[in-house]
């Protein structure tokens, strides 16, 4: 009798730890980290006539669980990482990234990060792109957060991750207000267009 009473008592604790071991698998967080050599955060701004391209480095991490779904994340984007890939002359390069860092754009010097925080991740198909996944992500640039809508086409395996995706924002809506007159001597349309290269580790 003493025996038949150890053994349930040891079928119930396996049970216990198998059930317990279960749960935690299935709660599971798993954290990929930007692999900054190859992820860029791209940009195009317009004018009318003409238009200038370029990009910024990213850091952060982004959550998934175990069966590779995406659960979260978080991003950073140091603005005086900026880049320009249009001009040739050194001189115009370094003259439209000082404008750009000014007080008139980005304001460097108050602002010196932009965030990407993702709020949730569902399931995407478009006739007219190859993207698979809508990220709803808040957005951060010179102090002010909007939410907005990424398309991206996400690739997922054991915690390895790449997201590539093209979207617009409007400058406006973050109080980027400098040089938004159409009568005015310079207009920049009020939509720039962002293209995400990221890669994760």
């Amino acid at each position: 009798m003493i025996q038949k009473i150890y053994s349930l008592f040891f079928v119930l604790a396996v049970l216990t730890i198998f059930s317990s071991c279960s749960r935690k698998d299935s709660n599971l967080t798993i954290n990929s980290t930007v692999d900054e050599s190859l992820s860029s955060i791209k940009w195009t701004g317009s004018a009318p006539t003409h238009s200038h391209e370029g990009a910024f480095k990213v850091s952060g991490s982004l959550q998934s669980n175990k069966n590779s779904k995406i659960t979260g994340g978080s991003f950073t984007i140091p603005i005086g990482s900026i880049t320009n890939f249009d001009l040739t002359d050194e001189a115009l390069k370094e003259q439209l990234l000082e404008h750009l860092l000014s007080d008139e754009f980005f304001d460097l010097v108050k602002y010196p990060e932009a965030k990407l925080v993702i709020k949730k991740v569902e399931e995407y198909s478009d006739a007219i792109s190859s993207a698979n996944t809508m990220i709803i992500a808040d957005f951060t640039m010179l102090g002010q957060t909007h939410s907005i809508n990424i398309p991206a086409l996400v690739k997922g395996e054991n915690g390895k991750f790449s997201a590539e995706g093209s979207f617009k924002i409007n400058r406006l809506n973050w109080g980027m207000n400098s040089f938004n007159d159409p009568n005015g001597t310079l207009y920049i349309l009020p939509d720039v267009e962002i293209t995400l290269d990221l890669y994760f580790k």
